[in-house]
């Protein structure tokens, strides 16, 4: 899983063939699990605009939804699309059960709010991981579906057998995409986790770092000479320079000093999309699960008592009501 580099001290971390590893199972799971449950898992992705880059990436989860088997589906929005019209697709969506995985590709335009659109995804089917509900259950350390990148990072340090307990941790960047997640993943690893941001001293952090996840969005904003020899450096930075995708790292000279690093591109990017159809396949099988629950203590509760479970999880009020009729005529649904 490691690929080395003779004028470089570090190893790098060959994240396509870990990726690789990751589809291998999920493929493998899939195939196990869908006489049992009936079907497979269903993946839907919404996308309003034509955000370039975007589009890149969701070819990218189309191609690995698609050879995996899934039930692919998009629904694409003009750019100028109401939070009303996406928040119906969403609902609807939540009501569907050949859909188990929920995805509002980001970022979105200007006069959308991210926030508000995620929480009307059921929490089940969130597969981004990035919904409240989901964002608490990591917090207080209780099972649910993790953000994808940071989950990354995680498989990518199991994978080179880095033992985080008792390791120092440096986060750049607070996002709750990456950074604030990841904070709480290496601390339920027993992990000193730091999050730095513009106002932190960032050489002073990383120099007593073991472990340094870069995820400032800023290209080369993290100094090779800042890195504590034999670190480990997870760069998560993916920024376009001259034609180039570089990270925020400075790459050559972060190599001299540190143990492993992952390239850009490479490495963390190229497992993201694993753990989503991971999320995915995750979302499938605690579904079906779920109903199995349900449907045992239906047996013993009286049919007559509508009121004993929510007929989906849509209807729950803590995900709002699910509004009726069709998708608005701004929606195009592809399905593969």
């Amino acid at each position: 899983f490691i690929q080395g580099e003779t004028d470089m001290n570090a190893q790098l971390i060959d994240g396509k063939r870990i990726r690789e590893k990751i589809l291998h199972q999920v493929n493998q799971d899939v195939a196990r699990l869908k006489n049992e449950f009936g079907g497979v898992p269903g993946l839907a992705i919404l996308r309003v605009g034509d955000d370039p880059a975007s589009i890149a990436y969701i070819r990218q989860k189309k191609m690995a939804a698609v050879g995996l088997g899934f039930d692919y589906r998009e629904y694409l929005f003009p750019e100028a699309a109401t939070s009303s019209a996406v928040s119906q697709c969403i609902r609807q969506l939540n009501r569907d059960s050949s859909v188990h995985g929920i995805l509002l590709q980001l970022p979105l335009p200007p006069h959308l709010n991210p926030e508000a659109l995620v929480a009307v995804i059921d929490p089940e089917k969130d597969v981004d991981g990035l919904h409240p509900v989901n964002a608490g259950r990591l917090f207080q350390g209780l099972p649910g579906l993790r953000p994808c990148t940071p989950s990354g990072v995680m498989h990518l340090l199991e994978e080179i057998r880095f033992d985080l307990s008792g390791k120092t941790a440096a986060i750049v960047g607070r996002s709750n995409i990456v950074g604030k997640p990841m904070a709480m993943l290496l601390l339920a690893a027993n992990a000193t986790a730091t999050i730095c941001h513009r106002q932190s001293d960032l050489p002073a952090a990383l120099a007593q770092a073991d472990l340094v996840v870069a995820a400032a969005g800023m290209p080369g904003c993290i100094k090779g000479r800042w890195i504590k020899p034999g670190a480990v450096v997870i760069d998560v930075g993916i920024n376009r320079m001259e034609g180039k995708l570089v990270g925020d790292v400075e790459f050559r000279e972060a190599a001299q000093r540190a143990s492993f690093i992952t390239p850009v591109p490479g490495g963390v990017g190229a497992i993201t999309v694993a753990m989503l159809m991971r999320n995915t396949l995750q979302a499938w099988a605690h579904q079906h699960q779920h109903q199995r629950e349900l449907e045992s203590e239906s047996a013993i509760t009286d049919v007559h008592d509508t009121d004993a479970w929510p007929s989906s999880p849509a209807a729950h009020p803590l995900y709002g009501q699910a509004s009726e009729g069709s998708i608005t005529r701004s929606v195009t649904k592809a399905v593969t």
